[in-house]
């Protein structure tokens, strides 16, 4: 489905114009169009590149999607593959971005999402001498859009993790909170490929060869390359203490399982020396002493409640019981 397609010269908005016309206006000096598909059919695709030009590889990697975040340069087109991560409810939800950016036009595709860049289509607008340098700051400001919604994202996977911390601590059970530390990893694993791929790519943006599409849009890459760095070094910590709260929650679950133990040593101690008693007067022997005696069954009654309330007292001092 075509979104938007307007034409933009010298820095300001001429108009919305038809896909029939792209070719009339990107053919004007100073002038570049901009063209937003959202979920575009094989047709859609096809006239894009049609009009723009297109790699034909660039153009399959778009149509199939499932692409790692990348960017590739086809000549004077640059094509950039980027994740936008939603949080929906608990869950994670990762959608495709492609973007092909050329001297005089740039061209998103979307899929699978139902958040937009209007409001970066406005922010550039308003901006009118930076979007004097073209396509190239264009790109910029997807990017940035896409990289700073990630900052909530990890934000809220910062708040679950303490969440199941505080349950960890506080006896909640141990299978359950092993369960959502496992969940909470796979979220930050989903947020790590979204991130990782796009540091390298983005490196080649403000610093050495730059493409051509870039040029003169470096310090603003750079920008995006330190928010990449610092959501980077966040995930690591993240993930650190995700594996610490994973061997705090075991062994949580040792000690439980080590006091169970206890316990059970504890009363079967109890059981033992009444048991002893009455096994070694069980005997039945003919020979053996006390067997007449009127005081011998009170007598030990009295020695195997004496033994079990010493034992017990000493259990609970040392608080196995």
């Amino acid at each position: 489905m075509l979104v938007t397609c307007v034409a933009y010269q010298e820095g300001q908005k001429v108009a919305e114009i038809p896909p029939g016309l792209i070719r009339e206006f990107i053919a004007r000096p100073g002038c570049f169009v901009w063209v937003a598909l959202k979920d575009p059919t094989q047709g859609e695709l096809e006239e894009m590149q049609h009009e723009f030009g297109l790699h034909d590889l660039a153009v399959e990697d778009a149509r199939k999607g499932h692409q790692r975040p990348k960017l590739e340069e086809y000549g004077e087109v640059l094509f950039g593959v980027l994740h936008n991560i939603e949080l929906r409810g608990e869950e994670l939800h990762r959608a495709e971005i492609d973007v092909f950016v050329g001297p005089n036009f740039v061209l998103s595709v979307r899929k699978g999402t139902e958040q937009g860049f209007a409001a970066v289509r406005a922010r550039t607008e308003r901006e009118p001498h930076l979007l004097r340098h073209g396509a190239g700051f264009v790109f910029y400001a997807l990017v940035d859009a896409v990289v700073d919604r990630y900052f909530p994202v990890v934000d809220a996977l910062e708040t679950e993790l303490e969440a199941i911390e505080s349950r960890i601590f506080s006896g909640g059970s141990p299978r359950a909170n092993l369960e959502s530390l496992y969940a909470l990893k796979q979220k930050l694993t989903l947020v790590k490929h979204a991130v990782e791929p796009l540091i390298e790519a983005l490196g080649k943006l403000h610093g050495g060869r730059v493409p051509q599409v870039c040029l003169g849009t470096q310090e603003y890459f750079r920008d995006v390359y330190d928010h990449l760095l610092r959501l980077s070094q966040v995930l690591d910590s993240l993930r650190d203490m995700l594996t610490t709260a994973m061997s705090v929650n075991l062994a949580m679950i040792t000690l439980a399982e080590n006091e169970v133990t206890k316990r059970l040593a504890a009363y079967a101690a109890l059981v033992a020396v009444p048991t002893m008693l009455a096994g070694i007067y069980g005997m039945n022997f003919e020979h053996m002493p006390e067997l007449k005696w009127a005081f011998g069954y009170p007598s030990a009654v009295a020695v195997m409640a004496a033994i079990d309330a010493y034992l017990f007292w000493r259990f609970r001092k040392a608080r196995w019981l």
